[in-house]
């Protein structure tokens, strides 16, 4: 145990729990078992979330779990704070959920009843929707925003994909052109599109199947957007499935049996997601599988977004 995650467990009051390392991407995460029961220690990655937004992040999860989300709770430190900063690091703990992910990207699903996992998770998004709308916002509240800018600006959320080193000169003015189109249709659309806050990550590692009950997990790319990228989201990295198709109308009739959404846009935001990928990667090239997940970004790229231009590829 190095002396960070013994200093985090101090100041929660369990310096006896058991430790074990979990993930270590964009934040170092462990989960904590003692007498109080199991945890999540998140030890967050410094620059990449100020304080004002991982505590509201941490405003929003607890609102979320009083309105009946299965999401993670917030543990106060001993001295009553959602956040402590140990070392230059921002700490959080929060609730562990039981158990299992619904699937692993890049292999194919193995569920038991994937039309069912669909429907509860569309329902299950559009609660979460429902939820955050009633959500009276704390003074100060600021999370990342999946606007019109934060997707296609100068300076997108997840990076500048039409910049991206792999692009080949074709695939680079598709993107480009992508870039402009979705810009002028987003701009025409303005005020007709439902936003609010999503959680923008809704990928199957951060949903647990937990017997008939979904959990949903890693808010930490959660911020304002378009009710439409939650649902991109979900169903992006799973086009390759064979019963695609029908676990598709599962989601879309799980969520519109909860709550109405118009879903004429969503070609346009499963391009959107997909080229979001391509920015969030070049940073990360370097990684162990960096290229091969590049080549596939870039992929669905440009299948979904030669689609939206009528220019298939």
């Amino acid at each position: 145990m190095n002396e960070l995650v013994e200093q985090a467990l101090a100041r929660w009051g369990m310096a006896r729990a058991t430790v074990a390392f979990v993930a270590g991407r964009e934040n170092q995460v462990y989960r904590v078992s003692g007498d109080r029961g199991d945890f999540a220690l998140r030890i967050r990655r410094p620059g990449l979330r100020d304080r004002a937004e991982l505590l509201s992040e941490l405003h929003w999860l607890e609102a979320m779990k009083a309105a009946g989300l299965s999401v993670p709770r917030p543990e106060p430190s001993a001295s009553g704070a959602l956040i402590e900063t140990i070392a230059g690091h921002h700490v959080d703990m929060v609730g562990w959920l039981s158990g299992q992910p619904m699937g692993k990207s890049r292999a194919p699903l193995a569920l038991d009843d994937p039309r069912a996992v669909f429907r509860k998770l569309g329902q299950d998004m559009a609660r979460l929707h429902d939820a955050s709308d009633a959500f009276p916002l704390p003074q100060g509240f600021r999370r990342v925003s999946w606007d019109a800018p934060g997707l296609l600006g100068e300076t997108p959320v997840w990076g500048r994909f039409w910049e991206n080193p792999a692009l080949d000169p074709e695939t680079r003015d598709l993107l480009d052109s992508f870039r402009d189109r979705a810009r002028q249709d987003l701009d025409a659309l303005q005020g007709r599109l439902d936003f609010g806050l999503v959680h923008a990550d809704l990928v199957r590692e951060n949903v647990l199947i937990d017997g008939d009950d979904l959990r949903l997990i890693d808010f930490d790319d959660g911020g304002f957007g378009f009710r439409l990228f939650d649902i991109a989201t979900a169903l992006l990295k799973n086009r390759g499935e064979p019963g695609y198709p029908a676990l598709k109308s599962a989601l879309l009739e799980g969520y519109l049996s909860v709550r109405a959404l118009d879903m004429d846009q969503l070609g346009l935001f499963m391009a959107l997601r997909a080229a979001t990928y391509v920015g969030w990667i070049v940073p990360r090239m370097g990684e162990d599988g960096g290229a091969i997940r590049n080549t596939g970004f870039i992929e669905d790229a440009r299948q979904l977004c030669g689609t939206y231009l009528g220019r298939p590829i």
